[in-house]
């Protein structure tokens, strides 16, 4: 599986599903090397009278990982406002509801015959594998089924939604009695992927399938690199221009990056403090965030 590509851009719409269905309980991820001292990349934004935080996070993670330096929990403690991906992420009966109205469909082709004739074997394996009754596949679009896919194959490489950066600090955030922004919706991200053409579709439910034996190879890669706040490194890990067509890059990572990069120059004009929480591949790379907004005059300064 392309897990880079994959987890990099559509991962908000993954954790947002959490333990879905028969899904197996995350296996132990194998031992990654951690620095001395990790510390993920964290910005600022910065005029007279507001100050916006900008973090790289990971959405799935193993179990017990430390993360968190003073000078991200200085920056967390000091926000008057939180903004993420998808606003609703801890809502799942929301995610399911969603997920059910845009995913599901009568009349469509059987799963099998969506992929070409070479990736079917893969994908039967992965179907046999999931847990799921293998006729509801049949029913479901093939953007949901690749999404399904996925989320059993983090849990089975020992990733949790449960202990992805978004879901601790949303917790932490509401225990306050605060309420958490987003960028999306778990319906807007459904509904990004269902606009995506028939091929690109196809395209990503093969990826989902395939070589599922690289997934942990490849998201350790992942996860030093954002330990280490090595952007380079994340541009590189989290994704792969060369798996991404045009069609995804645009609809999966530009458009959402400039709609991103609008609000964050819009709200330089309000005081106050936020904190914005987004995929760290967003953040990295010509296409990112921080790219859209230095092109606008607006130059994030690296804080951690």
């Amino acid at each position: 599986m392309r897990l880079k590509t994959w987890f990099g851009r559509i991962a908000g719409a993954v954790a947002a599903l959490g333990l879905v269905g028969a899904a197996p309980p995350p296996a132990p991820l194998a031992h990654v090397a951690a620095p001395a001292r990790a510390h993920p990349g964290l910005w600022k934004l910065q005029d007279r009278d507001t100050i916006v935080y900008l973090f790289g996070t990971i959405h799935a993670l193993p179990d017990n990982l430390a993360w968190r330096t003073p000078a991200f929990d200085r920056a967390f403690a000091s926000a008057g406002e939180f903004r993420i991906e998808v606003g609703n992420i801890d809502d799942q009966q929301a995610v399911a509801g969603a997920l059910m109205k845009a995913g599901l469909a009568e009349g469509l082709p059987p799963i099998l015959e969506r992929v070409p004739p070479e990736k079917r074997a893969a994908l039967k394996s992965a179907i046999d594998e999931s847990g799921f009754p293998a006729a509801g596949f049949d029913r479901m679009k093939s953007w949901m089924a690749a999404l399904v896919l996925l989320t059993v194959e983090f849990r089975r490489i020992g990733l949790s939604p449960e202990q992805g950066a978004e879901r601790k600090l949303v917790a932490e955030w509401k225990a306050k009695g605060k309420s958490v922004d987003g960028f999306e919706t778990a319906a807007e991200q459904f509904g990004f992927l269902d606009g995506l053409s028939p091929q690109a579709q196809s395209a990503f439910l093969a990826a989902a399938a395939d070589t599922p034996g690289a997934a942990k190879a490849q998201f350790a890669a992942m996860l030093k690199a954002w330990q280490a706040g090595d952007v380079a490194a994340i541009a590189r890990t989290f994704d792969d221009e060369t798996t991404m067509s045009p069609e995804l890059r645009r609809v999966l990572m530009k458009e959402r990056n400039a709609r991103w990069a609008r609000w964050l120059a819009a709200r330089m004009a309000k005081p106050g403090i936020v904190f914005v929480a987004v995929g760290a591949g967003h953040l990295a790379g010509p296409d990112s965030v921080l790219a859209m907004l230095a092109a606008k005059g607006l130059k994030p300064v690296r804080v951690q």
